[in-house]
């Protein structure tokens, strides 16, 4: 492990002190790019426009005429917490502006990903006028002319990266060829969120809410920060604003009556709603839907406002979590086995396969292998006739994406599809080819990466005075939205460790003395083995809240 300190341009840090920011929190927010305090704000005010999106205006349109002629619209969404949060969207929006629509989603173990050709047979049967794609559709060239074999019109609505071709349909995607929106970090909700805003203008401009009260489309904000966090989508400016503004719902008892439930279910308190609890409280029991069954009970708990429905779907969507745990842990624990056998320190990428691995977990599995080896990861496990599925994550130091295209051009028709992000993507291919594609993945991250890229990095923002580690600075950090793309600050310190025991039999509660005698709460997650008397940790601020009280503690991260 390599520590580093965040770097930031000292203009920047300048700025923000002259703003009235203090020390710290001007070096830590020009460290991530803040050069003007108005760029804290996140106010809806702040919100990019829809007008510079492109075809968001042209899609407002389409969707305008629809809701005039009363035509059946379908939604066909991803399977992840992103689709289901973007189909929910969808839904509650065009309703409230008089739409009639209904939605599908793709059985992932069925139909793959994606608007399929046969996903579109599937869908004719509830006889649609239009097909609006959510967090998909931008590569489903040919799911997009069997729908027009079938007069059926197609809206793509999406934020994946395109391939070489795009399919012939009207597209709202910012990462489209000639898309000017600054924000290419919109997750799929995120789009349909601001189709949805140019509708409400067009409709507006029809005059077609005369006599009635406008659609609050804030209302839908809680659901645009779940899918945000939960799909790992960078949080620039812009997404901070969106999902700022969807925890104050959910703070303020105003979030749809799914997410509440899915509160509940986790005995998590909405009132204290935070990212970490929409990415790694709310998000798993959604994509465990998805990734053991069927996502239409997510859709199901997002969509419907009556609290029975909502609270049985929550119930069973976290019984599929706790599913979904059990079988990450006997698949990474079986992982872990095969990456023992082999030299991973003379790898730049890890590939595994078992026909006996869970298709819908293996992407958990190799977030958890990439984590703990630090290199690129694709685990497979079978899927139809002579097919494997992968799914992959990667470091930074590697856009998973472009080098699955790179192997793709190096060998034509290996991989049968693939797709995603810098950070994760998946790819199809017969499972005679593993070992070829193996090869191939291998070669291109050598190619693509160095040695130092193979190293852990911790950045963090320095070191803190003792009278500086405080409850008000806590507080202040605790305010702010935090995630990818803008990671939550870290600082080092020598500490001498006070005292120390066991917590929930894999805790470590502690108190620490700084140099200057004075003392700090702590607590080391995860991690039961005994500290020594003196540590260089890595840590950061949390506020913990106990009967009542706002306690300053600390969260040791690493101990070096």
């Amino acid at each position: 492990m390599q520590l580093r300190f965040r770097s930031f341009p000292e203009q920047a840090e300048n700025a923000l002190r002259a703003a009235g920011l203090s020390p710290i929190e001007a070096r830590v927010y020009a460290a991530r790019g803040i050069g003007d305090v108005g760029e804290l704000d996140v106010e809806l005010k702040r919100l990019l426009p829809y007008q510079q999106l492109l075809n968001a205006e042209k899609a407002a349109i389409r969707l305008a005429d629809a809701i005039a002629g009363q035509e059946r619209i379908l939604i066909v969404a991803d399977y992840d917490a992103d689709g289901a949060t973007a189909c929910a969207v969808g839904l509650r929006g065009l309703r409230a502006m008089g739409a009639v629509v209904d939605f599908l989603v793709p059985n992932r173990f069925e139909y793959g990903y994606g608007l399929t050709p046969e996903i579109v047979d599937l869908a004719a049967k509830a006889a649609p006028r239009l097909i609006v794609t959510v967090d998909n559709g931008i590569a489903s060239v040919a799911g997009v002319e069997r729908a027009r074999q079938l007069g059926i019109e197609v809206l793509v609505t999406d934020h994946h990266l395109p391939g070489d071709a795009l399919p012939a349909a009207l597209i709202v995607n910012p990462n489209q060829p000639g898309c000017p929106f600054p924000s290419k970090a919109l997750a799929g909700v995120g789009v349909m969120f601001y189709v949805l805003l140019a509708l409400r203008a067009e409709l507006r401009n029809r005059q077609a809410f005369t006599g009635q009260t406008e659609p609050n489309l804030a209302s839908l904000l809680d659901l645009v920060a779940l899918g945000t966090v939960a799909d790992v989508a960078r949080l620039d400016a812009n997404n901070r604003i969106l999902v700022q503004q969807g925890l104050r719902r959910m703070r303020a008892g105003k979030a749809c009556m799914g997410i509440l439930s899915l509160f509940r279910a986790a005995g998590r308190d909405h009132r204290r709603a935070s990212a970490f609890d929409l990415g790694f409280t709310l998000g798993p029991r959604l994509n465990a839907a998805g990734r053991l069954d069927d996502m239409t009970l997510g859709i199901v708990c997002l969509s419907h406002d009556d609290p029975d429905v909502t609270d049985a779907a929550a119930q069973r969507l976290d019984l599929f979590n706790r599913e979904r745990r059990v079988i990450e842990a006997h698949i990474q624990e079986a992982a872990q086995a095969v990456l023992e056998a082999i030299k991973v320190d003379d790898r730049y990428s890890l590939c595994l396969y078992d026909p006996t691995w869970h298709q819908g977990v293996v992407g958990i599995v190799a977030s958890r292998l990439k984590d703990r080896h630090h290199r690129p990861a694709m685990v497979f496990a079978k899927g139809g006739d002579d097919e494997i599925k992968g799914s992959g994550r990667s470091t930074a130091g590697l856009h998973l994406r472009d080098a699955l295209d790179l192997v793709a051009k190096q060998h034509p028709g290996l991989l049968r599809k693939f797709g995603g992000h810098a950070a994760a993507a998946g790819v199809t291919l017969a499972e005679a080819d593993l070992p070829r594609f193996a090869e191939a993945f291998e070669a291109v991250c050598r190619d693509c990466m160095g040695k130092e890229d193979l190293d852990r990095l911790v950045e963090t923002d320095g070191e803190l005075a003792p009278e500086d580690i405080s409850l008000p600075l806590a507080e202040c950090f605790d305010a702010q939205v935090w995630g990818q793309g803008f990671p939550q600050p870290l600082f080092v310190g020598e500490f001498r460790v006070v005292q120390q025991r066991v917590v929930g039999e894999k805790h470590l509660k502690l108190k620490l003395a700084a140099h200057d005698g004075r003392m700090f709460e702590a607590m080391r997650f995860q991690h039961a083995e005994p500290l020594p008397a003196q540590i260089h940790a890595v840590y950061r601020l949390s506020v913990n809240e106990y009967n009542g009280s706002r306690l300053l503690q600390l969260l040791i991260e690493h101990c070096l």
